[in-house]
This record gives structure tokens, sequence and C-alpha cells, in this order.
């Protein structure tokens, strides 16, 4: 019981850092995917976007979809060579899983209206250095400043495996 409850632990940990630093967009905020909504001042209000983050799209069933489409598709609202096409249900949750331009449209004919979104996913920008102390004399070597989390990590795993040892010497 308490090893197969460890393996999903193990896997938090390991992920915990990188989803810590991916965003979630509603596109759109409160007007979400429809006609006659300025996406390109959304974008300049939310960006940067990094790899890792999600648009997500909430749209009218029957009335919207959500077009992945390349540069010419989206400059001429054209779907005929789209990378991928969703329009299940009333929401759709892409996950911006590289750097680079993502291009996206409703091929239902609001394209012509603005319902398109041109996206630059760039990469995750390094961590942020801990704040110096000036008064800091000390010869302290770099790695003292790294970040904590792979010690905390270690001292988990450690925990658990002192844990799960006394929970099986006690069955």
């Amino acid at each position: 019981m308490v090893r197969k409850l460890l393996l999903p632990f193990f896997l938090f940990l390991s992920l915990s850092s990188w989803l810590a630093s991916a965003d979630r967009f509603t596109v759109g905020d409160s007007q979400a995917w429809n006609p006659n909504v300025n996406y390109t001042a959304w974008v300049d209000k939310h960006k940067p976007f990094h790899v890792g983050d999600w648009l997500v799209f909430y749209y009218q069933p029957g009335m919207a979809d959500v077009v992945q489409v390349d540069e010419a598709g989206y400059n001429n609202c054209d779907a005929s060579s789209s990378i991928s096409n969703y329009s299940k249900g009333r929401s759709y949750a892409f996950q911006l899983n590289h750097t680079g331009d993502y291009y996206f449209i409703c091929s239902r004919g609001f394209c012509y209206g603005g319902m398109r979104l041109a996206i630059v996913s760039q990469p995750l920008p390094p961590p942020s250095p801990p704040p110096s102390s000036h008064n800091d004399l000390s010869a302290a070597p770099r790695s003292c400043h790294a970040p904590a989390f792979p010690l905390l990590a270690i001292a988990i795993a450690a925990t658990a495996a002192a844990l799960l040892a006394l929970l099986q010497s006690i069955a």
C-alpha cells in the first residue's frame, strides 16, 4: 500500500518545479473565444508566453471551433491546411510545447471578424538569483547560493525511505 503511494509522490516532487512555472491563460479573458474581440490587444496584455503555458479557449458549442494553422492560414483565414482542429464541447486547452510561433483561427467564418490569435512562445526564463547581501563578507562558493529544491527533494526522499523501512519492519 505504502509503495503504491510513494511512486506518485516522487513523480509529483520531480515535476513540481516545472508545473509551478507553467501559466494558464483564458484566451480573450472574460470575452472568451468569440467574434469582435481584439486578440492582438489580449496578447499584448498577457505576453510573454513560455513553453509549458496553457491557452484555454472557451466558446459556444456548434458556433465556433479552434483551428491551429500556419502563418499563411492565419493571414488568409484559411483552415484548409490545418495543423489541428477542435470543435467538441465548450472549451479546448492547448499547451505551448515548443518555442516559436503558434497561430489559431475560427474556421466558421468568424476569422474575418478578428477571431484569430497569434502567439510567440519563448523558453522559460532562468530562475531568479537569490537576493544578495552586501554585508556578506564570507568567501562561500557560488554553489551555496543554488536553489534549495534539489536538497529538499533529497531530504523528503530520505524521509520517505526511512518511513517505508519502518512500516515494513512493523508489518
